[in-house]
């Protein structure tokens, strides 16, 4: 299962940089994301049949990112994911609102 992908597939279109773990670029908006945990949830006959993958999604931005977390939420779920939690933040070194979200997809 390439969580990344379908990570990057959900959120790519929303026309905002999509990046794994860091973002190099100049947008004011962007997200990151990374696998904070991947376990096993369910065992037959001493094999795992099901891994959970609990990402942590964060939008970084200069402004309100209000539209962009409701858009963020919906693009995750139609993708299969559900919501575990969400914090926001706010950066005092960088000057940058940040909304960590966090999710699990089991498959």
């Amino acid at each position: 299962m390439n969580y990344k992908k379908l990570i990057k597939d959900a959120l790519t279109p929303l026309g905002i940089p999509v990046e794994f773990q860091k973002y190099s670029g100049t947008s004011s908006v962007y997200i990151t994301f990374f696998c904070y945990n991947e376990q096993g949830e369910a065992w037959a006959e001493n094999d795992e049949i099901a891994t959970g993958y609990y990402v942590q999604v964060d939008i970084w931005s200069k402004s309100d990112y209000s539209t962009l977390e409701e858009q963020v939420l919906g693009a995750m779920q139609d993708a299969g994911f559900y919501r575990k939690t969400s914090q926001d933040f706010y950066e005092e070194d960088t000057k940058i609102y940040h909304k960590a979200m966090r999710f699990v997809y089991v498959v």
